[in-house]
């Protein structure tokens, strides 16, 4: 992997929110704050990233292909 991965980049925001939906949840659950720290919303986060990670990635290197293309074709529709 590159130091800056483009798809990683795109991912991040991604990610996020699973950690901010996560704790959110767990929070419910117990009915008292807990950290986004906390070991049981971290086993969730990675457990949903795991599960969508390789949608994700397909679909964001989907989206930066596409984006490329359209540069390299200096952004020019065919008539």
């Amino acid at each position: 992997m590159s130091p800056f991965d483009p798809i990683l980049f795109r991912e991040l925001p991604v990610i996020q929110k699973v950690i901010e939906d996560e704790t959110w949840y767990e929070g419910e659950r117990r009915g008292c704050y807990v950290a986004p720290e906390d070991p049981v919303v971290r086993e969730n986060v990675c457990l949903v990233v795991l599960r969508i990670g390789r949608e994700m990635r397909e679909r964001f290197s989907a989206q930066l292909n596409h984006s490329a293309g359209e540069i390299g074709n200096g952004g020019d529709q065919a008539a």
